[in-house]
């Protein structure tokens, strides 16, 4: 039974200013939502919070498998990722940089490699698995930011403007990995975007964060 993230009631606000005022919103299984807004409207704290990367000011965070809410343990954060706008690589190949997220979980050499070589494939990057990833362009370090969270089989992942500053053709294939993973079905996706139209080619669910509140 895969995730599901109730937020309830919650805010936050930066040197006194309000941010997020009272949002509430349940994201359930094996589904793409959209979160889509002005720039500055909340959608990078929304996310961050949801991922337990950032605490809220009031409300709460509960993710739940089942009836039961889930502690806030390192299973539970193994099963979520974030991916930033800006992807920060290693100065290292694309193949350590993507296995990182294996290599820290303990897994075997043999189990690493079939693993990262099928996330390659999977996003396009086989023909650069031993190029140095600070050499990539930008749309193939989105797409290589997105394979390092898609190799550990996130049940839950957050996708923070995965196409901002992306070529046309990137911004084509990185949607399209989006999709190919919703109808795998083993994944919830929340995305930010500024793009109605992307949120829209995406078949999602669009959601609009307005004054500080999910509408």
């Amino acid at each position: 039974m895969g995730l599901r993230l109730v937020i309830s009631d919650i805010s936050k606000s930066y040197n006194g200013r309000p941010v997020l005022k009272g949002c509430s919103f349940s994201f359930g299984e094996d589904s793409i939502y959209a979160l889509t807004g002005a720039n500055g409207s909340g959608k990078s704290t929304f996310l961050r919070i949801c991922a337990l990367l950032e605490a809220q000011d009031k409300g709460e965070v509960n993710y739940f498998s089942g009836v039961d809410a889930l502690n806030k343990d390192i299973k539970l954060r193994r099963s979520i990722t974030l991916v930033l706008p800006k992807i920060g690589v290693f100065n290292a190949s694309v193949f350590k940089n993507v296995s990182y997220g294996l290599r820290i979980r303990g897994m075997r050499s043999r189990e690493i490699e079939e693993r990262v070589d099928t996330t390659l494939k999977f996003v396009g990057l086989s023909h650069k698995r031993s190029q140095n990833a600070l050499t990539l362009s930008s749309g193939e370090t989105q797409r290589l930011g997105i394979a390092r969270a898609v190799v550990i089989e996130p049940e839950m992942l957050f996708l923070d403007e995965p196409t901002a500053s992306v070529d046309e053709e990137n911004t084509e294939i990185i949607e399209n990995i989006i999709l190919t993973l919703k109808r795998q079905g083993k994944t919830a996706i929340v995305i930010a975007t500024h793009d109605m139209a992307q949120a829209e080619r995406l078949q999602s669910r669009i959601l609009t964060l307005r004054q500080g509140k999910i509408i």
